[in-house]
């Protein structure tokens, strides 16, 4: 039988992360905030994650540990996670990842908790290697920052950028996650969640770094950026947000519009000039989402405009 529902569900969903997965259950059991449930769901690893994750359960009744039947995949793993979440907030916390704060659950509920026009909250956070040395801190908005959600999504376009962070630096509502993760999906389909959440209400930021990023070579966002996953899925939600029709918000100039889509498709061919993946999927990629020779006519401009573009950039750095 279940506890009463808590007041959030930490989900670890976990692929061959037995290395890991004891600085994260560690980082969780630790918090300051203790209504809260573990829900970990190994998607049939194949090192020694069974039996670390079964030490812990066995310990802590808040821990619920279950192995899958067959691999279902990231996203549909991250998606059964939601499903069996009880809480009535969740916050992810990977299974290579951490909490770096004790009152990182606390302090990001207590958002939630006070303000309920918020949908999302999110935090600064510490990117750190595989022994867990801080490399960098993260954080595109100032501490405190709140606004409104469908203006942090035109920014994010705008800018083409992840502005918001990873699913262990956030926390939100279960109540507006019902949809799930968009399996249409493969590498941001983190991106694509959050901006389902900021259709629904306000965007908070904590600017302190409450959890950590970890950066190792078997990470799986690392194996699909490898087969430019990244490039397909910007270019798709950059259609589904600024197509025909946009979303009734998008704030784009047609000039702007054009730009960013252009942008998009040039990422194929800087990518190519740089070795990352040949000329001829380049070719087919870019010519895939428009015209081929359309796209080498406009090239030199589209350098030039860049150029202007971050002449402007730096002006206004300088000016502030």
């Amino acid at each position: 039988m279940h506890a009463a529902r808590p007041k959030i569900t930490v989900c670890i969903p976990t692929y061959n992360y037995a290395a890991y997965l004891p600085e994260a259950i560690d980082s969780v059991l630790g918090q300051s905030l203790v209504d809260f449930e573990i829900l970990i769901i190994d998607d049939c690893s194949r090192d020694g994650t069974r039996e670390v994750l079964g030490g812990y359960a066995r310990k802590d009744p808040r821990i619920d540990f279950r192995v899958n039947p067959r691999n279902l995949g990231m996203v549909d793993n991250w998606n059964l996670c939601l499903r069996e979440a009880r809480g009535e907030y969740v916050k992810f916390v990977f299974g290579d990842d951490f909490l770096s704060s004790p009152d990182a659950l606390r302090r990001m509920s207590g958002i939630l908790d006070a303000e309920p026009s918020v949908s999302l909250v999110a935090s600064a956070r510490n990117i750190v290697d595989a022994e867990t040395h801080i490399l960098d801190v993260w954080s595109d908005f100032p501490d405190g920052y709140r606004g409104e959600g469908t203006g942090v999504i035109n920014r994010c376009l705008r800018t083409q950028r992840n502005l918001i962070g990873e699913p262990t630096a956030v926390m939100f509502r279960k109540s507006q996650s019902e949809r799930g993760f968009d399996r249409r999906y493969r590498q941001i389909v983190d991106l694509e969640m959050w901006f389902h959440l900021l259709e629904q209400g306000r965007f908070a930021f904590l600017g302190e770094p409450l959890c950590g990023f970890r950066l190792h070579p078997e990470q799986q966002t690392r194996v699909n950026a490898s087969r430019r996953a990244m490039f397909a899925d910007e270019v798709f939600l950059f259609e589904d947000y600024t197509g025909n029709p946009a979303k009734g918000y998008i704030d784009f100039s047609p000039f702007e519009r054009s730009y960013l889509r252009y942008e998009l498709r040039y990422r194929y061919w800087k990518e190519a000039r740089r070795g990352g993946i040949d000329r001829r999927t380049a070719l087919r990629e870019i010519g895939a989402h428009g015209s081929l020779p359309g796209f080498f006519l406009r090239l030199p401009l589209h350098k030039l405009h860049k150029e202007y573009r971050r002449f402007l950039r730096r002006r206004a750095e300088r000016r502030s």
